[in-house]
């Protein structure tokens, strides 16, 4: 294996086992995994608390409901005194993707991370879909719901994500112009997926 940087990240439609693949990478290329680690990173560097990002995560619309958590989530930070928008919150995220990658070698899920790494040259965007038969199964059986209820889940969800990445980013979530590659996870399953971006990276970054 190369001693050079890799950065993936991995843009996913729901059900897609996005995740999974991701950690698979993970696993191929020795790199760290972020997913809900990016959360904790941005909370801990922001001096808010995780549950703003929680609230927050690749949903746009989130400060309105601010009001609604409980003042104790803010933490060590001075609401009052700090400029706290939804914007805020993209940039703390936007710093703890950042720094991870100029330390180490990193698979990012979601949160933008294709953009805002975008003047890196050691990084592959990829996303990752499916069928959407495919997909409604896997939520129905993660979400212990029929099908019909999985395919509700899937379109409100994809509506949020899209949303927020198109927003922050000025690029269509999903397109294939947006990444450097777009897979179909249900014609090769997860490991075979994992195995072809495996190999597509490898080749990109000349490992």
């Amino acid at each position: 294996m190369s001693d050079k940087k890799v950065i993936i990240n991995v843009g996913r439609q729901l059900g897609s086992g996005g995740r999974a693949i991701a950690r698979m990478l993970a696993d191929r290329f020795g790199c760290k995994y972020y997913d809900r680690e990016l959360l904790n990173l941005a909370a801990r560097e922001s001096g808010f608390s995780e549950k703003f990002f929680e609230q927050n995560d690749e949903q746009k619309g989130f400060f309105k409901s601010l009001f609604h958590l409980n003042m104790p989530f803010v933490g060590s930070a001075n609401f009052y005194s700090n400029e706290f928008s939804q914007e805020s919150l993209f940039k703390f995220q936007s710093d703890a993707i950042r720094r991870a990658a100029d330390e180490a070698s990193c698979v990012f899920v979601g949160r933008c991370a294709d953009y805002i790494l975008r003047d890196r040259t050691d990084k592959v965007d990829v996303f990752i879909t499916a069928d959407l038969d495919y997909r409604a199964a896997q939520v129905a059986a993660r979400k212990g719901c029929d099908e019909a209820a999985a395919r509700k889940i899937i379109e409100s969800g994809e509506s949020s994500r899209a949303s927020y990445y198109n927003y922050y980013t000025g690029k269509t979530w999903g397109h294939s112009a947006s990444y450097d590659l777009c897979v179909n996870s249900s014609r090769l399953g997860l490991e075979g997926t994992a195995d072809y971006i495996a190999d597509f990276v490898r080749r990109r970054l000349g490992l």
